[in-house]
């Protein structure tokens, strides 16, 4: 997982993947079947990590509008260290793959969705408890929650400076109450 999301899917070799897993191509094909096996199940990983930890940072919340704010803050600032300028695995495969492989695709969408979930439930939650209006629409604000995270991703990626990144965060996260 952690050469893809630092290489990308086609920049990755098979010496590389073998080196890495340090196991043998016979091995690796009895085991894996091919590289993109590999991939579907590096993305799958991610997104189970990410959304595990995202669910435990809006459960341990003091609110569900405090979950948004801080999130994306997060993503800001960590965005603008080094180490975040390689930005998402999710959003670097969408990018890449451009759905020209179908399986990598469907994958990416369903790691989408379920980040897309976690923040409509905390739109919900920031709705009932009286800090986003009810009118709101709040997937569509779990929605831009994800696009403001790809979004402050690729602008780290391009070299944006990590207080405006915060900056535009908070800004993002600002506009979700009215």
């Amino acid at each position: 997982m952690q050469l893809f999301w630092a290489k990308g899917y086609e920049s990755t070799s098979m010496t590389e993947l073998l080196e890495t897993m340090d196991i043998g191509r016979s091995s690796f094909y009895q085991s894996f079947g091919s590289k993109q096996q590999v991939f579907l199940l590096s993305l799958q990983r991610y997104r189970d990590q990410l959304v595990a930890r995202l669910r435990q940072s809006l459960d341990d919340a003091a609110s569900g509008w405090c979950f948004l704010e801080a999130t994306l803050v997060s993503v800001g600032v960590g965005t603008a260290a080094d180490n975040g300028r390689r930005g998402c695995l999710v959003f670097n495969a969408a990018a890449e793959i451009d759905g020209s492989d179908g399986d990598i695709t469907a994958r990416v969408r369903a790691s989408i969705d379920a980040f897309t979930e976690v923040f409509t439930d905390a739109a919900r939650r920031a709705q009932r408890e009286g800090d986003i209006p009810e009118e709101r629409d709040p997937a569509l604000v779990g929605h831009q929650a994800v696009m403001t995270m790809c979004g402050l991703q690729t602008l780290a990626k391009a070299g944006v400076d990590g207080s405006a990144l915060v900056e535009l965060a908070r800004t993002t996260a600002s506009g979700m109450r009215t």
